[in-house]
């Protein structure tokens, strides 16, 4: 009965704002208002300003210059979301949706061009229900990663999700754009543990896996987020993980050629290593002036076995590394997982606030062949030549990456792909006057590494969405362009390779108005 009186209110509130066509644009408030919905602010509220910087993590997109939201709409239920949907729809502004603020390009929460837009704050959504028997959970979109592992910790010592590492990520938009994390080659990318989720779409309907298209639920897990509608929440799979894990705690620094010979070696080693190891280097370069030549090599690893069995694996299968005995610590998942994060504690992994804000640009590669020693040692030269600080980090694939077909989710970087790069300059608010030489730089290595790298088209990964790649530059609210699908296949096919024309037909039939974009989403067909 209750969920009868639910639905019924629900009807009633969505009839009410579709009454509301007659609001004058952009004139969201009196919307908002008229349907119950409390929580929000606008640019001349005290709390505005405030809250739109609470969760920009990329500084670059806080400058005058960039174009400032209506609106800020927090939702606090399911169907607070509908209406602010609608809202923003009827009042002719774009929406964005927010989550952890994480999006490498700001596209939460900026738009092209100024296109008018509200942001759909959902970090109020973070409700968590937890099912340790069937090793399940319901998880609303605003919840962090963090919030996740915290709450799966209190339930189990042995359920653990497939997830990244940084803890204030949104869950939101890492499952949309796949979400790669430390258990990938053992249980597969986030996306592939979607078992349903609830999608608030351009009318406000409330669909599931049973009542939307198929090619949508196919769409959501994996296609990038702010194309398809908002997902609520999520019923995601756990997936099980011994209660006793290792971890490798290691740096290696030194003369570029010696870490070009360590990396080299370690493209026969990662993505060949059993399911259960997840071994990810990541080479560190200071600027030109003061690295005297030299670089620093550390991991993010984690092992799914007992310190002794990773130790004689590791040193037989990479000798080359040293690796010593104490490097390798005995934790449980979610202590790695706070190691990972670098928090200070299990209660740390609920704080929204670590690490926020940076000036930063980011890149990304796949790489199908090794590449030659002596073509590392190249590479790894380049870096000694930056003008700022900055990183390469190589995220192993292979295992159950590997197994899992190219179109079984958007996310298409499977057999094949040895690993990921992840490429990244930053900066200090001080240096913020040469943020363009810096960029500049990494655009010129990102342009060295193109004969090592995938081909045909060379891939990318859309949780690292990358701008350079290309925009849509549309001008409207729905941002409708006869051209746009052809213009966009120009990085929808990096992004998504053969999946892309699956996408499009999805958002042609979830979205055909387009209610839902921003600089590099799905367009439909017109």
């Amino acid at each position: 009965m209750a969920m009868a009186i639910h639905t019924i209110a629900a009807a009633l509130a969505l009839c009410c704002v579709a009454a509301t066509a007659a609001v004058a644009p952009h004139d969201i408030a009196a919307c908002l208002v008229s349907n119950g919905v409390k929580n929000f602010s606008l640019p001349a509220s005290p709390s505005f300003n405030p809250l739109l910087l609470s969760s920009i993590r990329y500084l670059r997109f806080v400058s005058p210059s960039v174009g400032k939201p209506f609106a800020i709409i927090l939702p606090s239920s399911q169907l607070d979301l509908q209406r602010a949907v609608l809202c923003t729809v009827n009042t002719s502004l774009a929406i964005r949706v927010r989550a952890g603020g994480h999006s490498y390009e700001g596209l939460s929460y900026t738009s092209e061009n100024h296109v008018p837009f509200a942001i759909i704050d959902v970090s109020n959504l973070n409700k968590i229900r937890v099912d340790d028997a069937a090793a399940t959970v319901w998880a609303e979109s605003g919840a962090t990663l963090g919030e996740l592992y915290h709450s799966l910790a209190k339930a189990s010592k042995t359920l653990a999700f497939p997830g990244g590492t940084c803890s204030t990520v949104g869950l939101g938009g890492h499952v949309s754009g796949g979400g790669f994390g430390v258990l990938a080659r053992k249980y597969g990318i986030a996306a592939d543990n979607v078992l349903d989720a609830t999608l608030i779409d351009a009318g406000g309907h409330v669909l599931t896996r049973d009542t939307m298209d198929a090619d949508v639920f196919w769409a959501i897990r994996g296609g990038g987020g702010g194309s398809w509608g908002v997902v609520y929440s999520w019923k995601l799979q756990l997936v099980t993980v011994p209660e006793t894990v290792t971890v490798i705690g290691l740096d290696r620094r030194g003369p570029a050629d010696d870490i070009a010979g360590l990396v080299h070696k370690w493209q026969s080693v990662g993505p060949n290593l059993p399911d259960e190891y997840y071994v990810s280097p990541k080479i560190y370069f200071a600027s030109k002036a003061t690295n005297g030549g030299n670089l620093t090599m550390s991991f993010t690893s984690q092992v799914l076995a007992p310190k002794r069995e990773a130790f004689a694996v590791l040193t037989k299968a990479y000798p080359e590394l040293y690796l010593t005995e104490s490097e390798l610590s005995e934790m449980n998942w979610v202590e790695a997982a706070v190691k990972f994060a670098v928090v200070k504690s299990v209660a740390d992994l609920t704080s929204r606030q670590i690490g926020i804000g940076e000036y930063a640009k980011r890149k990304s590669d796949y790489v199908q062949a090794p590449i030659l020693r002596q073509d590392m040692v190249k590479i790894m030269r380049y870096m000694t030549t930056a003008p700022t600080e900055g990183s390469i980090q190589l995220a192993p694939y292979g295992a159950a990456m590997a197994r899992t077909g190219s179109g079984e989710t958007p996310f298409p970087h499977r057999a094949g792909f040895l690993y990921s790069v992840q490429y990244a300059v930053d900066w200090k608010a001080a240096e913020n006057g040469h943020a363009g030489e810096f960029m500049g730089w990494l655009r010129e290595f990102y342009e060295f590494m193109e004969p090592y790298v995938s081909k045909n088209p060379r891939g990318a990964y859309v949780n690292y969405v990358d701008l350079d790649l290309g925009v849509n530059n549309w001008t409207s609210v729905t941002g409708s362009a006869a051209d746009s699908v052809s213009h966009a296949a120009s990085w929808g096919r990096r992004y998504f390779l053969n999946n892309f024309d699956r996408l499009v037909r999805a958002k042609s039939k979830i979205d055909p108005g387009n209610v839902f974009n921003n600089a590099q989403s799905i367009p439909p067909l017109h």
